[in-house]
């Protein structure tokens, strides 16, 4: 075999290149597509991931690694906020399915992206501005400081999980059907939803302390 046949039997052309298929997409749950998922707050581009997986499970790679957080998948971020509860602690795969059946309904009620619902509940839920206390000759003074954005999406994933426990503890109906609930008010920005009012009270009490 001369040089010139072999590059012709080895080299892509850019014709066989065009033909190509494409790459399959992994979607979340085998329904949800994140890259049409846009995020209109740009605080939190850096802060939300989005990286396809069919499971939100990264199974601890990311852990042991300063603010690796931000680098897990927003979707399991919520699932793992939502295993730090007494009744939820370490049943992975059971808060997984709770997540999973809320993005059926929110759907099912919505007709939109589940995952772009919870990006905007975060947005919604977020405080942009908190209090700190400073000493002074052995008095506490509260001031007013911005929020960092990291920490923006750790409060709005606390603030949904303290609402979904509080409206299900003890009631008839599922967790499913509350988290499904509270987020598609808090992407509202509803103030009758127990996230959107404790991030508003947050930011009251920041705004006396200015």
């Amino acid at each position: 075999m001369t040089e010139e046949e072999f590059v012709a039997e080895n080299v892509e052309t850019p014709e066989a290149s065009e033909t190509q298929e494409p790459k399959a997409k992994y979607l979340l749950f085998n329904k949800w597509d994140l890259s049409e998922v846009q995020i209109n707050d740009p605080g939190l581009v850096r802060y939300v991931s989005l990286d396809s997986m069919i499971v939100p499970h990264s199974c601890g790679k990311l852990a042991g690694t300063q603010f690796a957080k931000s680098d897990m998948l927003i979707v399991e971020r919520l699932v793992n906020k939502l295993m730090q509860t007494e009744q939820n602690t370490g049943k992975k795969e059971l808060t997984t399915r709770i997540v999973r059946d809320a993005f059926d309904i929110i759907y099912e009620k919505t007709k939109q992206n589940p995952v772009e619902v919870l990006i905007e509940a975060i947005a919604n839920t977020g405080p942009r501005e908190e209090t700190v206390r400073l000493k002074y000759g052995g008095i506490n003074v509260p001031k007013s400081v911005d929020t960092a954005p990291q920490r923006r999406v750790d409060s709005a994933l606390t603030f949904i999980a303290h609402g979904v426990k509080k409206t299900s503890h003890k009631k008839k109906r599922s967790v499913s059907a509350c988290l499904a609930d509270e987020l598609i008010a808090a992407s509202k920005g509803d103030s009758r939803c127990f996230s959107v009012g404790k991030k508003e009270e947050r930011e009251r009490v920041a705004k006396s302390a200015r």
